[in-house]
Formats: structure tokens, sequence, C-alpha cells
């Protein structure tokens, strides 16, 4: 790169309350919810089901159920009474469901794509397809905001991992650079995680509810880096193939 040559930017903006505070300027938003919602959608994707249809609320959810769609509902990890399924990953790799729509709302990545839509391009992050997902925006010569969905509004540890992963490749890159302290501290939080994730956020909250709910090999999948290599876009509403979108 010549010495003239304009950095791009990326940042990391812990949860969707912040994103009003963050948004200004950027145009390309990464969502991440790594446990589960963004890391489902990517698994999703990656064995074909056709699109997702981010859902906000429970009744919207339900009225695509009457529409007939297949509908996928998540609240504090557990699988919403009366939907079909809920969002783990392992849920989404049925061969049944290739070729299908899917409606989706979860308790927290749903409602963070929702917030982002509005933007020119708005992508899917997780753990999963993280270095497809460096390759492709590394590609594109546009500054990066990562939205993390956190847990309710609030900070958690495995998004910022992997915000803090995704700011450290692009950083690598030569191509980028970060001005906000988000984007310092995920970046060295990933720094300190990244040789044994598991273990690091054996004490997160969210890992906790989890194993509560017995639900450990969903957290092992999500924590996997590069195991899938797609790249859900939101097109018209729909969460879709990268390749498919013009």
């Amino acid at each position: 790169m010549s010495s003239n040559q304009k950095l791009n930017r990326v940042e990391v903006c812990f949860a969707p309350c912040d994103f009003h505070q963050y948004e200004e300027g950027f145009d390309l938003i990464v969502v991440i919810d790594v446990l589960r919602a963004t890391s489902a959608i990517c698994t999703a994707i990656e064995h074909g089901v056709s699109g997702i249809i981010p859902v906000a609320t429970l009744d919207e959810a339900r009225e695509y159920q009457k529409k007939g769609y297949i509908v996928a509902a998540e609240r504090n990890g557990a699988v919403v009474d009366g939907f079909d399924i809920g969002n783990s990953p392992y849920t989404y790799m049925k061969p049944e469901l290739k070729g299908q729509t899917i409606a989706l709302t979860t308790t927290n990545g749903t409602k963070a794509i929702r917030i982002a839509e509005q933007k020119k391009t708005v992508v899917i992050g997780s753990l999963n397809n993280l270095q497809s997902l460096c390759d492709w925006l590394i590609e594109q010569k546009r500054d990066v905001l990562v939205l993390a969905s956190g847990w309710k509004d609030k900070f958690n540890l495995e998004d910022t991992i992997c915000g803090g992963a995704i700011t450290d490749i692009l950083l690598e890159s030569g191509q980028f650079t970060s001005d906000e302290d988000s984007s310092v501290a995920a970046k060295f939080i990933y720094r300190s995680a990244k040789e044994n994730m598991f273990a690091y956020l054996k004490a997160s909250s969210h890992r906790r509810r989890l194993r509560a709910l017995d639900l450990n090999a969903d957290v092992s999948y999500c924590l996997t880096p590069n195991n899938v290599s797609a790249i859900p876009i939101l097109k018209d509403g729909i969460l879709v193939p990268l390749e498919t979108v013009a």
C-alpha cells in the first residue's frame, strides 16, 4: 500500500443500545451473536437454507407462522413453546431444511440485525465464518462497523471476542485503522482468549445459561473458528447467501 493511501476504519460497538453512537459514517455493518443466533444463521446458509427472515418479536414470528413459514424462536436460550425450532446451529444442518426460507426470532441477534437493517450493507459474522468474512471485508475497501448483539443490550464476552478477532485480522492486513477504545479493548480481549476460548468463557453469563440447558455441544461448535465459509447478507429483509446477491 502506498504511503498516501487512505486507511479504512474498523470499529466495534459492544451492544445495540450504543449503535446510534457509532453508526455515523458506516454503511457496512457486521452483526454478531456468537451464542448462538449468527452462528446458527451462518450454519443454515452453509447447509443450503435459502434464506433467514430476522424477526424482532414473538408476535411478528407468530404472523409468519400463520402464513405457513417454518418459524424458529428462542428466548433466554430455550426454544419458545409453540414454535418449530430454536437457534441451535445443529438444527440447521438437517437436510429437510435445505431450500427453505425460515423466519427466526432470538433474544438478541435478530433484534440487532433489525436495528442495523437500514444500512446499505448488513452481513452476518461469527467465529464460524471468521476467515472468509474477513477476507471479504478486506476486499471491500470500506469502513466496517462490527455490531455485537450482547445480552439484552448489555456487554458480553463472546461477542466482544468475535468482534476483536475481526478487528485484529483487519488491522493486521495493513488496510484498516481503529479509533475507538471499544475496538482496542475487543482486540486485546480476543488475543487473551484465542488459544482457548472455551475455557476463557467458562464463567461468562450466557455460557452459564446454556450450560444449565445442557447446550455445551452448541457452545463448542459456536466457538470453533472457520468451520463454515458462508457469508449471509441482508437483501430485501431476508438473509441470503452472499454469492446470490449481484
